[in-house]
């Protein structure tokens, strides 16, 4: 499929929040595949997300979200958006592979990526954008992750692998390096992250040069926070 929504009437549209985490790995692969030639359109979220509209869309108002024609479907989360634009659009199968057993890891890093690893970066990241946060539980959760889910990135999912389980980006792979991009709004915190986290984010962003803008917008919003918990010991 090549072209508009899922009733074949109208075009898809991905609503994004362009400075967000979340939003980067859908923004990754439009831009990889050739998708805005292809019929799905990128929107600016920012400050319409809690709006009737959208809320009638996405009840959850969160972005990324996928909007399909005809009533006004939608998909959300972001490896469920990954996940579905994959299969839609030729080419997709590169960064999302038929193969069972692989689509299988893909999918375990993926769920991994939202309930082991994403929730402690509310209390370690958050401040950045005006949520207040407890410096004490972003110090714990930061050593959370250090000592159990930097480990099972590297010994496990990166153990054989430039990429996780695979030596080509996968979506599971822009699931999960692009927030650690968060981390650099406590320099501190960032030092103390292993260096072979830190190479492997750079090589998932550099695989993926079409979202670059995404990419250093978020990189230059944390490196230059200056607000509460930046000069925060890890």
């Amino acid at each position: 499929m090549s072209c508009c929504s899922a009733d074949g009437t109208q075009k898809m549209k991905l609503h994004v929040l362009p400075i967000s985490a979340n939003s980067h790995g859908c923004l990754a692969i439009v831009k990889a595949l050739g998708l805005e030639d292809k019929g799905l359109e990128i929107v600016d979220a920012m400050g319409k997300t809690r709006t009737e509209e959208f809320l009638a869309m996405n009840p959850c108002h969160c972005c990324p979200t996928l909007e399909y024609g005809g009533e006004k479907g939608a998909i959300w989360e972001s490896c469920a958006c990954m996940r579905t634009i994959c299969q839609l659009f030729e080419g997709g199968e590169k960064y999302y592979p038929k193969d069972p057993i692989m689509r299988g890891k893909i999918d375990l890093v993926c769920d991994w990526k939202n309930t082991s690893l994403y929730p402690p970066f509310f209390h370690i990241a958050y401040m950045m954008f005006g949520v207040t946060v407890d410096e004490a539980k972003a110090k714990e959760d930061f050593k959370k992750i250090c000592d159990e889910h930097f480990p099972v990135l590297l010994d496990t999912f990166l153990k054989d692998t430039k990429f996780c389980y695979s030596d080509t980006p996968t979506i599971a792979d822009l699931g999960v390096a692009p927030l650690f991009t968060l981390i650099k709004g406590r320099p501190k915190f960032w030092a103390a992250v292993p260096e072979g986290v830190k190479e492997y984010h750079a090589r998932v962003l550099e695989a993926f040069p079409g979202a670059d803008e995404y990419f250093k917008m978020l990189d230059g919003m944390a490196t230059a926070y200056k607000g509460d918990g930046a000069d925060a010991e890890p």
